[in-house]
C-alpha cells in the first residue's frame, strides 16, 4: 500500500488528564535577543541533523501584534533531542536522532496575553539541502481535529521528503492536543461533557481553531519566517483557512488539500459528507462488480446496498468476534468501510477481502483494522478509545464544540438525525449520532461557519480529489472561492480518495512548484 494510508484518518468536520502549566506572564524572562538578523547555530552537529553547511537561525522582523515582548523579542525556541510521546500524545519511543522537539510559550487567551501561559510542542526536522537555498519553515497539520503533529511528523515524513530539500519541517500539537494544554474528559477515557468541565473547564473556552491559527503565527516569527509556509489536510485546512483569514499579510505558500467546505454549519456538513461517503461506496461497489467474480457486495450499487445494510442490521444484533477484547459492531463496520474508502483505488482489494471475511466467515478482524483510523466520536461515537492513543478523542469533541456554535434544541436535533440517516442508506444511521456531540457542551462555540475570506493575501493553493468521500470536491471549489478571487486557486485531480498527495504524480509536481518556486498552477488546471 502507498504511503497514503494516514490521510484516511477523516476529517472530524465531516470527515488524559493533564493539567496544563500556566503562569503570570511577569514569571517569563525577557531575555534580550541580539540585534543581528542571523544567528549562527552553536550546535557543532547541526549538519549532521539536516542541511548542508553550518546553520543559520533566522530572525523574522514582523512580531504578532499585540503581544508582550516576552513572548517574541524575549523568548526563543530551544530545539533538543526529543523525548518519548506523553500519555496525552499516545505514548511510544522517541523519534530517534535527526528529530528536534521545542516547547513555545503562548499566552492562553490573546485577548489578554498577561494573564496565564501554555506550553505548545514542537518537532523538526532540518532541511537536506544546501543552506542558502532553504525556502524556510514548513509548518504542517495532518488532519484531526485531535491529532497529534509531534507524533505524527515522524510517521509521515517520508511523503514529504522532497519538500525537505528546501524546508525545514516542523509540526506541533494544536491546543488541547497531546503536549498543547491537552483537554481530558475522564480518567481513562471520554467520559462526556461534563467530566471536561470538571477536569479541563480552565481551557475549553480557548482550544478552538481560532486560537491554534493565532499559535501559528508565533511560531511562524520564533521559527525566523516572515510569512507562513504550511501545509494542511482534511482539518488542516480549517487552520489555514482561517489563518489566512486573521493575517492576510502574512501568507506565505499555503496549501491546503482535501479542504472542508466552509460555508456549512456542522450539521450541514454531515449531511454532505454521508452523501460523499455514500457516493464513493456506489462506485466501488461498480468496481467490485467488474473485476471479481465473487464480489462480495454483488453486481453492482444496488445490490450491494442492500447486503451491507443488511450486514450492519445483523452486526447491530450480534457483534462479529474480532479476535481481540471487541467485538465489530453495526457502527463500526460502517466506519471502517467508509476508512477502506477514504484509501481510494489503494483501499479497494483491502475493503473485498474484509468484506468476505465478516459475510461468508462471520469474523470482523479485517474490518476492525480500520475501525478506528479516524478520531472516534467523529461520528457520534466519542466514547470510544483512538487509534492514535492519547487524549484524541477529548481533544476532538472539544476542539469540535470550541469552533462550532451550533446548538439545536432537542426537537432540530432528532429531526437533524433522521435527516442525515435518510441521506445514506448504507452509512446514515452510523453518522446520525454526531447531531449530538455538542448538544450539553458547557460552553458557547465560536460560530457557525468558517470565515477563511483573505483579501490581499498570496494565493493559496487548494488541492481536492473529485472522488473525495470524506471531504466532497464541491467544498473545495467553495473554500477557493470563499478564500477571494485572487487568493484560491483550485486544483482539481480526478482521483479517489481522501487527498492525493503525494502519491498523485501530477498533483505532487504541482504541489513542488507551488512550494519551491512560489507559483501556483493555472485557473482550471486538472489533474
Amino acid at each position: 500500500m502507498r504511503t497514503r494510508r494516514w490521510i484516511s484518518e477523516r476529517s472530524a468536520w465531516f470527515g488524559g488528564a493533564r493539567r496544563v502549566a500556566a503562569g503570570m506572564l511577569a514569571a517569563l524572562l525577557a531575555v534580550a535577543v541580539a540585534g543581528c538578523d542571523l544567528i549562527e547555530d552553536s550546535d557543532p552537529s547541526a549538519s549532521e541533523k539536516g542541511g548542508a553547511g553550518p546553520r543559520v537561525e533566522r530572525k523574522a522582523s514582523n512580531p504578532p501584534p499585540g503581544l508582550p515582548a516576552a513572548f517574541t523579542a524575549g523568548q526563543r525556541l530551544d530545539w533538543s533531542a526529543c523525548p518519548p510521546p506523553s500519555a496525552a500524545q499516545g505514548d511510544g519511543d522517541a523519534p530517534g536522532a535527526g528529530w528536534e522537539c521545542a516547547t513555545m510559550k503562548a499566552p492562553l487567551d490573546y485577548r489578554r496575553p498577561g494573564r496565564d501561559t501554555i506550553d505548545v510542542a514542537l518537532i523538526r526536522q532540518r532541511a537536506t539541502g544546501e543552506e542558502r537555498r532553504r525556502i524556510g519553515s514548513l509548518l504542517l497539520n495532518f488532519g484531526g481535529p485531535g491529532r497529534s503533529g509531534v507524533v505524527g511528523l515522524p510517521r509521515y515524513a517520508p511523503d514529504y521528503a522532497p519538500l525537505r530539500e528546501r524546508y525545514d519541517l516542523v509540526s506541533f500539537d494544536p491546543r488541547g492536543v497531546g503536549g498543547t494544554a491537552p483537554v481530558s474528559c475522564g480518567k481513562e477515557s471520554f467520559e462526556g461533557s461534563d467530566a471536561c468541565e470538571k477536569h479541563s473547564g480552565r481551557l475549553l473556552p480557548y482550544v478552538g481553531t481560532s486560537h491554534t491559527a493565532r499559535d501559528l503565527d508565533l511560531m511562524r516569527y520564533l521559527l525566523g519566517d516572515e510569512k507562513l509556509h504550511y501545509f494542511g489536510v482534511s482539518y488542516g485546512t480549517v487552520l489555514g483557512g482561517v489563518y489566512a483569514h486573521l493575517f492576510p499579510e502574512n501568507v506565505g505558500r499555503l496549501v491546503l488539500e482535501a479542504p472542508v467546505d466552509p460555508t456549512l454549519d456542522r450539521l450541514q456538513g454531515e449531511i454532505s459528507q454521508v452523501r460523499a461517503v455514500q457516493r464513493a461506496f456506489d462506485r466501488f461497489a461498480e468496481h467490485c462488480a467488474d473485476a471479481y467474480d465473487d464480489c462480495p457486495t454483488g453486481s453492482g450499487p444496488a445490490q450491494a446496498r442492500r447486503r451491507v445494510i443488511a450486514l450492519l442490521d445483523r452486526l447491530e444484533k450480534t457483534p462479529a468476534p474480532t479476535g481481540g477484547g471487541e467485538k465489530l459492531d453495526a457502527d463500526l463496520a460502517a466506519l471502517a468501510i467508509a476508512n477502506y474508502l477514504d484509501l481510494g483505488e489503494d483501499g479497494r482489494r483491502p475493503l473485498v477481502k474484509a468484506l468476505t471475511e465478516v459475510m461468508e466467515e462471520g469474523t470482523g478482524r479485517k474490518l476492525m483494522e480500520e475501525a478506528y483510523d479516524h478520531p472516534p466520536g467523529a461520528r457520534g461515537v466519542p466514547a470510544r478509545g483512538t487509534a492514535s492513543g492519547g487524549n484524541g478523542t477529548s481533544a476532538y469533541v472539544a476542539i469540535t464544540c470550541a469552533d462550532s456554535n451550533v446548538r439545536p434544541g432537542f426537537d432540530r436535533t432528532a429531526e437533524m438525525a433522521d435527516r442525515i440517516a435518510a441521506a445514506s442508506p448504507v452509512f446514515g444511521r452510523a453518522w446520525s449520532g454526531g447531531v449530538y456531540l455538542c448538544y450539553d457542551w458547557p460552553f458557547e462555540g465560536e460560530r457557525a461557519t468558517l470565515d477563511v475570506s483573505a483579501d490581499g493575501a498570496a494565493p493559496v493553493l487548494v488541492v481536492a480529489n473529485t472522488g473525495d468521500p470524506t471531504t466532497p470536491y464541491e467544498g473545495a471549489e467553495r473554500m477557493a472561492g470563499e478564500l477571494g478571487g485572487n487568493v484560491g486557486v483550485l486544483l482539481t485531480v480526478r482521483d479517489e480518495g481522501h487527498g492525493s498527495y503525494p502519491h498523485n504524480r501530477c498533483a505532487a509536481e504541482a504541489v513542488h512548484t507551488y512550494l519551491f518556486d512560489g507559483t501556483p498552477p493555472g485557473d482550471d488546471t486538472v489533474c
